[in-house]
């Protein structure tokens, strides 16, 4: 009886101890427990991505609370829960250190985000004021390309206009080119009437001689009319004959009308045999024509024949009127031709 005494005495002393210890343990529990609570908190503020681990925690919490209810009933059992509870405390500490870590570098990724945001920025309000610059340089464009087409449209008007004087003044121009022509096809018609005229008057005035004669338009004198071999004196038979032609050519002057702008050409012409003159005042058969042309004009002139109806020329042996190499066609060859024709 005494020793059952002493066990019940011993088991009275033990269970206050063990209420001690038991209470204890729920203070920290429920200190680990607001720890867990308030890291809940934390993470679930700063990590809204870590729900997944929040979640485990609190199932691993209430796994300790139903541990410590299952404490309660048994006494037994306190040394294992408590050794699972230290597990999962240190377990929770682990993780708590692992999302700390984690957190540090989501800060410093949030930090290397914000240098790129702002250096992003910073790219951005210089390519906003590049772009407004350009967008003034293209406001300045499109007022100068209006300007352009203002001037333009200005000149298409003016153009138009003058497209249209033009046509105006085509349309005159071709009708005082048919006129003109017209006009001057009986000019022409009036020249060859005078012409035929003048060239029967000096054939009258000449008389029917072999060495005169009329060829096309012409009128030819051989040049031994008025010249020696070589010579552009002209001889005393040859100043009679030009006495003769130059009183017909006045009253030619007379009887054309001033508006029809008439000369007299002549051509001095040799044939192709060269050239001897003692002298040697003449180095070639051009010289001589075109001297002997001139020596013609001059005495025309001075028998009273208007200068600025005479025109001299010289062609040397480059126009034959006659191919070979007889004295008859040098003869014909070496000739003063007379054409009346417009200046």
């Amino acid at each position: 009886m005494a020793s059952r005494a002493r066990r019940v005495t011993a088991r009275t002393e033990y269970w206050p101890s063990f209420v001690d210890v038991l209470t204890n343990l729920l203070l920290v529990f429920v200190f680990l427990l607001s720890i867990f609570a308030l890291m809940q908190f934390l993470l679930s503020r700063e990590v809204s991505t870590k729900d997944e681990v929040m979640a485990r925690l609190n199932a691993q919490i209430a796994e300790l609370t139903e541990l410590l209810a299952l404490e309660r009933a048994g006494s037994g059992e306190v040394n294992e829960n408590l050794a699972t509870l230290e597990a999962s405390l240190s377990a929770a500490e682990s993780e708590r250190d692992r999302l700390r870590g984690l957190l540090d570098s989501q800060a410093d990724a949030a930090n290397s985000a914000g240098d790129r945001v702002a250096q992003l920025t910073a790219q951005l309000e210089d390519q906003t004021q590049v772009g407004q610059r350009a967008l003034a340089q293209v406001e300045l464009l499109n007022q100068q390309i209006s300007a352009l087409r203002r001037q333009i449209a200005a000149l298409e008007d003016a153009l138009n206009a003058s497209e249209s004087r033009d046509r105006e003044s085509q349309t005159k121009i071709a009708d005082l080119g048919r006129r003109l022509n017209v006009a001057l096809a009986q000019r022409v018609q009036e020249l060859s009437r005078y012409r035929s005229d003048f060239f029967g008057r000096l054939r009258e005035i000449l008389g029917d001689r072999p060495d005169i004669r009329i060829v096309g338009d012409r009128f030819v004198f051989q040049s031994e009319v008025f010249f020696d071999t070589g010579s552009d004196q002209i001889g005393s038979e040859g100043l009679e004959e030009l006495d003769k032609l130059a009183e017909a050519i006045v009253q030619l002057n007379q009887e054309i009308p001033e508006d029809i702008p008439w000369v007299l050409r002549i051509d001095g012409h040799t044939d192709k045999r060269p050239i001897t003159n003692p002298d040697g005042r003449f180095r070639n058969n051009w010289d001589l024509s075109a001297a002997r042309a001139i020596s013609v004009v001059q005495h025309l002139i001075a028998d009273g024949v208007p200068a600025d109806r005479l025109v001299a020329a010289g062609f040397g042996e480059n126009q034959p009127i006659e191919e070979g190499e007889t004295d008859e066609a040098y003869g014909k060859n070496r000739r003063i031709e007379l054409k009346l024709t417009e200046r």
